[in-house]
């Protein structure tokens, strides 16, 4: 069982910023923990998202000598992505493609067109620099905006996407429309249609449905699940009010109450947790 840890996730919404230092000793910790992978940073326009404006600076202070965990940083473009290649440290590049026209707009600036023509030359680059995309297909199990939505339109992505040589695509429920039955569904049409690919999973929740939701996607086969420390966290992109990320903490709880292996150092995990309050909350 993969856990992505989604620091920049949960930060990026966040209006007062977060002094580049208490990112840096936060990011430290999560790193001790044993996640799969953390989600840290993105190279995006400062304009779009001032939070992460220090990403490049944030990573020249991470300890990665001593940690198995691999790193994630979210692009919008190419240009964004030529950035991220030139750091070593990253292994992923996460990129947002949208099922609805309307958020592709918002969130990157893009058409749906222009993402398809751009995440072309985005593999590209992956494959050129020792890199793995990640495309998050944000809007995967609704749409709020409008723009026609079923169940085979995200088939139909996932077929493109296949063909272009996209081997991780996580399901992104960006504002919080996931319920067991789509969640179930959406996996249990892919995971067998698409063994080659890995599926993840990035939920957002409110927490009286967050087991729910873990449940129904592990049960379905997803191996690969995002989340974010006591479920900080949003996009700020999509509406006013943030609906968080899963809790991973409740993650744990879950996996750990099936006898599943996840290899998490607790001591370090707590520590993480005791830390939070003071990057997101200020205290």
């Amino acid at each position: 069982m993969k856990i992505i840890e989604c620091p920049r996730d949960a930060m990026q919404g966040l209006k007062e910023f977060i002094p580049t230092e208490l990112k840096i000793r936060y990011i430290n910790q999560l790193l001790k923990v044993g996640f799969d992978t953390i989600d840290f940073g993105s190279f995006v326009s400062p304009k779009a998202i001032p939070q992460l404006a220090d990403t490049a600076q944030v990573l020249e202070g991470l300890q990665l000598h001593h940690t198995k965990t691999k790193l994630l940083a979210i692009v919008a473009n190419v240009r964004g992505a030529k950035d991220a290649c030139e750091f070593d440290e990253i292994l992923y590049l996460g990129y947002p493609l949208s099922l609805s026209e309307t958020f592709q707009q918002r969130n990157t600036n893009r058409s749906i067109a222009d993402a398809f023509n751009d995440l072309v030359e985005i593999q590209e680059l992956c494959d050129m620099n020792d890199k793995t995309l990640v495309v998050y297909l944000s809007m995967g199990f609704g749409n709020p905006y409008g723009d026609p939505y079923e169940m085979d339109y995200v088939g139909e992505f996932v077929q493109k996407l296949d063909g272009m040589g996209v081997s991780v695509i996580s399901l992104a429920d960006t504002i919080g429309v996931s319920n067991p039955e789509n969640i179930t569904t959406l996996f249990n049409g892919l995971i067998p249609k698409f063994p080659h690919i890995e599926f993840g999973a990035h939920l957002h929740s409110t927490l009286e449905t967050t087991r729910e939701k873990i449940h129904a996607a592990f049960k379905a086969g997803c191996r690969r699940m995002d989340g974010a420390i006591n479920g900080f966290g949003g996009c700020p992109m999509a509406e006013d009010t943030l609906v968080g990320n899963i809790a991973t903490e409740r993650m744990i709880a879950y996996f750990e109450s099936f006898d599943h292996e996840i290899r998490i150092k607790h001591h370090a995990f707590q520590d993480a947790l005791n830390m939070a309050p003071s990057v997101f909350l200020g205290r």
